[in-house]
């Protein structure tokens, strides 16, 4: 019984980061339901910082510093073995900051949203770190349960998140839609995950990797399980054709939330999704390869087109969200050391870049969901010369311009493909990518380039003290990394090494 005992404790342990967010989001929802804070509302001329449901805000950023403490604490943990549900390894942890950075983020720029709309605060901090437990529970789950259980925990507070602003009916109406079909994608996955467990009698990716390359494991289920497996994942990473959630949804979604899944869910995804097949299905690449390349060109290529024509801001930022998908699919489909590596970089400075985006398009809309359309960007730059900088270079970095960390995210990206010899591929990802300065540079064109419509139509821009730390760090992280980027990706690099140790898993397949 010690000894059993004994697992069960470090078991615990290492999901310390995890327990700590579930635990701080049941302290956040209490607190949200004390008396001080069981109005939401927001006096006029009130300050957002000093409200109810600012204390609300700040205490769910301490759970996640907290979270954030115990992380960097696992550094020191040596993993025995590496057939567990949940893995103690680099990639995990690195994965681990980036969902970090994405909460702290969308927590710090929400908090005049929240006022303003009159949100329960409680319920929606609660729901962000219920969210990025979850987000942490993919990264980490070495069985394909666990990562459905993550899934699943995540799912549904972006679910209840995306529909959280009862008052405006495009969000409900974003949020029924993300359910169903999310619920639908959800089914393909956990079929995947059957069939999986019929072809090699295991659930936990090390094993299933060890017998799909002795060859233990039947041929015709594994293709079956690997194409229910790419359909569910494809919905969670927004890959065309499976992107069809994605424009509506964030587009009716409350701004912070758009932000928050931009980034938070879509690196959940593309971390599972890397986890799963360059571990279990690695010896089977050549039976995967072929649909992650056109998913991957035929993503960039769709995603960039359709975001060329589109006048409301949220609606290009999603389909923007696309064709950075495409790009990542890329890295997944190069399959090598090079380009895992590239992906966690490049996921890490998307975050930063893309959430500092969304938190600039929340304060020109007045903290509400309006004034969203490209012309009500005209002048914006002169009215608000710091605000219009900071987002000419989170767009910048979006399109991948040289001296931003966006540019050298896809360079690393580039490389991981040139070193698989995914030729045709790199050159539909630097095509897309010079069609796609068009759109960004259209909304930049916009706010330098033409006068206020009318006298004064930017001088109720709000951005509070929080937001402008956010704004502040990310612009801040996305120029330091475009310019000496040297130490984060061999950090990332650090953290891919012996990721597919395991079984069939060589990260090198691709090349």
């Amino acid at each position: 019984m010690e000894l059993d005992f004994s697992r069960q404790l470090h078991f615990w342990w290492a999901l310390l980061p995890e327990i700590i967010l579930c635990a701080w989001g049941m302290v956040v929802l209490i607190a949200g339901v004390s008396g001080k804070h069981k109005k939401g509302g927001a006096e006029e001329g009130g300050d957002p910082t000093l409200s109810g449901g600012a204390d609300l805000g700040w205490l769910a950023l301490v759970g996640v510093l907290l979270s954030a403490l115990a992380n960097g604490w696992l550094y020191g943990v040596t993993e025995v073995g590496r057939t567990s549900m949940i893995a103690v390894d680099g990639f995990r942890l690195f994965a681990n900051w980036i969902f970090l950075i994405a909460a702290a983020l969308s927590i710090l720029i929400s908090f005049a949203y929240v006022y303003r709309q009159r949100l329960q605060a409680g319920e929606f901090y609660a729901l962000m770190l219920f969210a990025t437990a979850g987000m942490m529970f993919m990264a980490g789950g070495r069985d394909l349960i666990v990562i459905f259980l993550g899934l699943e925990v995540m799912s549904i507070a972006v679910y209840a998140l995306t529909a959280f602003n009862r008052r405006e009916r495009k969000s409900a109406e974003a949020g029924l839609k993300y359910f169903l079909l999310g619920a639908f994608a959800t089914g393909f996955f956990l079929y995947g995950i059957a069939l999986t467990y019929g072809a090699t009698g295991s659930t936990n990716v090390s094993v299933i990797g060890e017998r799909i390359a002795s060859g233990a494991a039947s041929g015709t289920l594994t293709t079956l399980a690997i194409t229910f497996l790419i359909i569910g994942f494809g919905f969670k990473v927004s890959a065309v054709p499976f992107h069809m959630w994605t424009p509506d949804v964030y587009e009716g979604a409350p701004a912070p939330v758009t932000a928050f899944m931009s980034a938070g869910v879509k690196a959940a995804a593309f971390v599972a999704f890397l986890r799963v097949f360059l571990v279990a299905f690695d010896a089977s690449y050549e039976t995967w390869y072929p649909v992650l390349w056109w998913l991957a060109a035929i993503t960039m290529v769709s995603a960039n087109l359709m975001a060329l024509v589109q006048s409301n801001v949220k609606r290009m930022l999603a389909y923007s969200s696309i064709a950075h998908a495409g790009y990542l699919l890329v890295a997944l489909t190069a399959a090598n050391e090079t380009a895992a590596a590239g992906m966690l970089f490049y996921l890490l400075i998307y975050t930063v870049m893309n959430i500092g985006a969304f938190a600039i398009v929340i304060g020109a809309a007045h903290q509400a969901e309006e004034r969203l359309q490209v012309e009500d960007y005209a002048g914006f730059g002169w009215a608000r010369p710091f605000l219009g900088v900071v987002l000419t270079i989170f767009l910048l970095s979006l399109a991948g311009f040289p001296g931003t960390g966006g540019f050298m995210a896809k360079i690393y990206v580039l490389q991981g493909a040139a070193d698989a010899q995914l030729w045709y591929l790199s050159v539909i990802l630097v095509l897309t990518t010079i069609a796609s300065y068009w759109y960004y540079l259209r909304l930049a064109w916009f706010m330098w380039m033409k006068d206020q419509v009318t006298e004064g139509q930017h001088t109720l821009v709000i951005t509070p003290f929080p937001m402008r730390i956010a704004l502040i760090a990310s612009v801040c992280v996305v120029l330091y990394l475009g310019f000496a980027p040297g130490a984060a990706i061999d950090f990332a690099r650090d953290s891919v090494q012996g990721l597919g140790a395991v079984g069939g898993g060589l990260l090198g397949l691709g090349q």
